[in-house]
């Protein structure tokens, strides 16, 4: 039997943000740096850190207001940051130059992510009940999905690009097929906000992980609408949900202020990181060499674990 994954505290930086730290993402590596931790906060800016020592690279000023979602693309060239003042900011990561300065309705950016081709970014619009894809060559805005009307709070694309999920305020599951720009199913099971979606690295990309505030985290096959797992263990919201790059382990963040490491096969949390003092409201795990998953909390403070 294969031996489930292990997190092991690394470093955490208090005070890392003058607020509330919402939203953290890794950027890849370059030929000339290594992949950089890429955070935003309610005090309205945007922070990059270098592993593993938690060292602040850069703080990015621009937003007016709180920073809800950062995005990398997958070349670890730009980056995104979109903020309640309802603008996303494109940037090149290592000048800080602005690419593209994108407008959404007022307040209306929840959740963006980039395409694994690095072709599309899909932009979660919130009361507008649509998920914008914006061309990353033109930064023109080539097609509106509509979430049938629900208030969308999360994005995830498949591993192929082919399939979108949104995440509904009302813990209904969306997904679309991309290229052919049309609606699939609903996935159905929670019901209260799912805040956060990712779907398993597997090749096939079939299997959709959930994050609610009804506590629970949702297993889906995507394609076949169907539920095949529910794991739950938090005592509040979940938050936030990423899988392994290995595609093996899952962890969550919650409300009730803990890290979950959890192993699909078994359907249960096999590990619990007490490190913060407020809700965690992202975790992200690493992809490529040396495991590591990072996380980030109302506490102001970032957590780094080793993952082994």
């Amino acid at each position: 039997m294969a031996r489930s994954m292990k997190l092991a505290g690394l470093k955490s930086v208090e005070n890392a943000h003058d607020e509330s730290v919402w939203t953290a993402t890794w950027v890849p590596a370059t030929n000339s740096r290594p992949p950089l931790l890429l955070t935003g906060s309610l005090d309205e800016n945007v922070k990059l850190w270098r592993p593993d020592e938690l060292e602040l690279v850069r703080t990015n000023t621009g937003h007016c207001l709180g920073v809800v979602s950062v995005a990398a693309h997958p070349s670890g060239v730009i980056a995104a940051s979109a903020s309640l003042d309802s603008l996303v900011r494109v940037f090149d990561v290592d000048t800080n130059v602005t690419i593209a300065t994108l407008e959404a309705p007022p307040s209306e950016v929840w959740q963006m992510q980039f395409d694994p081709k690095g072709t599309t970014l899909a932009v979660a619009g919130g009361g507008s009940a649509s998920i914008k894809l914006w061309d990353t060559a033109t930064w023109r805005l080539p097609s509106d999905k509509s979430s049938s009307k629900k208030f969308v709070l999360s994005v995830a694309w498949s591993p192929d690009g082919r399939r979108l999920a949104c995440g509904s305020i009302d813990g209904t599951i969306s997904i679309f097929d991309v290229p052919h720009a049309k609606f699939l199913h609903h996935l159905e099971g929670h019901y209260m906000p799912v805040r956060s979606l990712v779907f398993s690295p597997e090749p096939d990309g079939r299997k959709l992980y959930s994050a609610s505030d009804d506590g629970h985290v949702h297993v889906y096959d995507a394609e076949g609408k169907a539920i095949i797992g529910a794991m739950s263990g938090h005592s509040s919201w979940v938050l936030s949900v990423d899988v392994s790059p290995d595609g093996e382990a899952i962890a969550t963040g919650s409300s009730d202020k803990t890290v979950r490491l959890w192993d699909f096969k078994m359907g249960a949390a096999i590990q619990t990181m007490s490190n913060h003092t407020d809700q965690v409201w992202a975790v992200a795990f690493r992809s490529g060499g040396g495991g590591r998953l990072a996380s980030v909390s109302d506490d102001k403070s970032i957590s780094l674990y080793h993952c082994s």
